[in-house]
């Protein structure tokens, strides 16, 4: 069977990198705590200062006990357009391990106020004492930028330093 992975280029970089900003939600895949099945969540998305996809999350969600408990995690990022066949628009799969920030922790703050300017609705429940942030250190990305354009994507082809 041939390989139908293409060569990561600058376009595929730049719509994966697009892909990310633009989101403002997206589906998070976990192991459940208690059952180790898969589970997933739709959960809002946003980006810290640097680029890193993040998410608010509250302590009493299923998905947050779930990244307490096991780190690793796939975020779907990507919306089917008005038109067209929905499988036809780029969608982005980030393998990620999550790493929680919470309330009092170096950044914290300022990581809010800027989380604030793109999800300003959050501002009623940002300052419940069970939300935190969870950042999601992306270790491998696979964009499928439509039919036959599959591409597999680093950490470094998405901006991201390494964690």
């Amino acid at each position: 069977m041939p390989d139908l992975i293409r060569p990561t280029d600058d376009e595929a970089r730049a719509v994966a990198r697009s892909l990310i900003d633009s989101a403002r939600f997206g589906a998070l895949g976990v192991a459940e705590a208690e059952t180790g099945l898969p589970l997933v969540a739709r959960v809002a998305v946003g980006t810290a200062p640097d680029g890193q996809p993040l998410s608010l999350v509250s302590d009493l969600a299923h998905h947050t006990r779930a990244l307490q408990a096991n780190p690793a995690c796939s975020l779907l990022l990507g919306e089917p357009g008005q038109k067209g066949d929905p499988l036809t628009h780029p969608r982005l799969t980030l393998q990620a391990s999550a790493r929680f920030l919470r309330h009092g922790q170096a950044g914290h703050k300022e990581l809010a106020a800027h989380y604030l300017r793109d999800h300003p609705k959050a501002k009623l429940y940002i300052g419940f004492a069970d939300f935190s942030f969870v950042l999601f250190d992306v270790t491998r990305a696979y964009l499928n930028g439509g039919f036959g354009k599959a591409f597999t994507l680093t950490p470094d082809d998405l901006g991201l330093s390494a964690r």
